[in-house]
């Protein structure tokens, strides 16, 4: 299940994605042809790296911040770029360019400390912005829990564009990283599930002030849980694709709420 793109314009130019990722694809170019030995990036990894055991013993938090700029593969790469475009504009656009950043950023230092809380004493290093752009898709859950996202489902050799609510999708996603949390050791490296499910708890946590001024669950019946502005059409592409179901034209008191069809 692979998300492609969300049915939700943004109304402001999001400079913010677009530094954040300009910042790791530069950062990930460097590190590709600049540290091309096993030593060289060893010793990157030392500096910038997360190790929980340092940041347990007080040492190196600046990681918390750099890890998240560092990623180990192009795949690794261009999975959290497609995440941050899809999600994080319509965020940039709610709470605005300064304050987005901060959010992002301090969803990332979320992430690695619950990474470092579930393995404290582990001297596997952490690294990619998962975390941070976990947090984004938590407060855009709370934000747009049924706009529309189009995913390409994949089973073995059966390929569709199917477009599902937002909640369902991320709901799916936060689910396989608890699956993954207790079924797996972290510290033996691999994929950091706990950052993940950190990175979004506390993307719900900080966007809830916003969520509350808007008026709470008033907001999401006011809303019906889509974003507060026409959802954008696309064509067909040559995968075949299910359209997305019309909007809920009910009156109000007549729905169920952002959950609800």
């Amino acid at each position: 299940m692979f998300p492609l793109r969300d049915h939700n314009p943004s109304g402001r130019t999001p400079y913010v994605v677009y530094a954040l990722m300009a910042a790791n694809i530069a950062i990930f170019a460097i590190t590709f042809f600049g540290y091309d030995t096993p030593r060289s990036l060893q010793s990157l990894y030392n500096a910038y790296a997360l190790l929980p055991a340092e940041v347990t013993a007080g040492y190196d938090l600046k990681t918390l911040v750099t890890s998240t700029f560092l990623h180990g593969s192009w795949m690794h790469l261009g999975g959290n770029m497609l995440f941050l475009w899809i999600f994080g504009d319509n965020m940039e656009d709610e709470m605005g360019h300064l304050p987005f950043l901060i959010f992002y950023l301090v969803s990332g230092v979320g992430a690695g400390l619950l990474h470092v809380a579930s393995a404290p004493d582990s001297l596997v290093p952490l690294v990619g912005a998962s975390g941070a752009i976990a947090g984004v898709m938590g407060g855009y859950l709370l934000l747009f829990p049924k706009a529309r996202v189009d995913i390409l489902l994949i089973f073995i050799v059966f390929f569709r564009i199917i477009s599902i609510p937002a909640f369902v999708m991320l709901g799916v996603w936060l689910g396989l990283q608890f699956i993954g949390g207790f079924g797996s050791d972290p510290t033996q490296g691999g994929v950091a599930y706990w950052a993940h499910a950190g990175g979004f708890g506390v993307g719900i946590v900080l966007t809830l002030p916003l969520w509350l001024r808007r008026g709470g669950p008033a907001y999401w019946n006011r809303m019906r849980g889509r974003p507060p502005h026409p959802e954008g059409r696309y064509s067909l592409t040559r995968v075949p694709k299910v359209r997305a179901k019309p909007l809920n034209h009910r009156g109000p008191g007549r729905h169920n709420g952002p959950w609800g069809r």
